[in-house]
């Protein structure tokens, strides 16, 4: 994937989401923020245009900002995940979808709680059918230093699918966004990274820190 290529980042008004869009639209990259309200996408561009002192985002419904993009990422709440995909389905057929949703269900999130369909990412797959290049990255990374532009993530990006294509472009975006990004396999490995983010929440709370992350050792890269 090259510079100037739009990404749409469904879920981009939340923490995670607009942090994803900040690193992105810094790094060079057309950003269109998705939302369930148009009014409340355009606002939150119109912050991170702010935060980075030029018109890098632009604010459109989740099915626009779908069909306008090359790359589309979600980043809902798991209780919003499947009716977000039903909303924009045939806005994703033949593209790449970056799925960072990870299901964790109140009040308990910081125990793991595998859904019906494994991971939400391979739900995700089975909801949006073949023709649509699911990937799973992101889940572990802290929203509080994606958005601190000045600030190193120290966190490393596992990325699994199905189509090696897909995971690689998913990788360069992980780099784009300064981190690193490793291909973990196929799609059902989703089960891990999506689980890990709860064990990442309860050393939040038990160790009173902001942020923890995951580190891959033992190599250079």
């Amino acid at each position: 994937m090259t510079e100037g290529q739009a990404i749409a980042i469904i879920g981009g008004t939340g923490k995670e989401g607009s942090g994803l869009a900040l690193r992105w639209a810094n790094a060079g990259y057309e950003i269109i923020i998705g939302s369930r309200s148009a009014e409340k996408a355009q606002a939150k561009a119109a912050e991170l245009n702010a935060l980075l002192g030029r018109a890098a985002i632009t604010g459109a419904a989740n099915l626009d900002a779908a069909q306008q993009a090359a790359v589309v990422v979600v980043s809902v709440p798991y209780a919003a995940h499947r009716p977000t995909l039903e909303d924009i389905k045939v806005a994703l057929q033949g593209k790449v979808m970056i799925d960072v949703t990870v299901p964790l269900k109140p009040p308990k999130v910081d125990v793991v709680q595998l859904p019906e369909g494994r991971s939400a990412a391979e739900e995700a797959q089975a909801l949006l059918g073949e023709h649509v290049r699911v990937v799973s990255a992101f889940q572990n990374v802290s929203a509080v230093h994606l958005k601190d532009l000045e600030h190193d993530v120290e966190c490393d990006v596992l990325v699994s699918g199905d189509d090696s294509e897909a995971k690689e472009k998913t990788i360069e975006l992980v780099e784009a966004a300064g981190m690193r990004g490793f291909d973990v396999g196929p799609l059902a490995n989703a089960i891990v990274a999506e689980g890990i983010t709860s064990l990442l929440i309860r050393i939040n709370k038990r160790y009173k820190v902001k942020g923890a992350g995951i580190r891959i050792t033992g190599l250079d890269h």
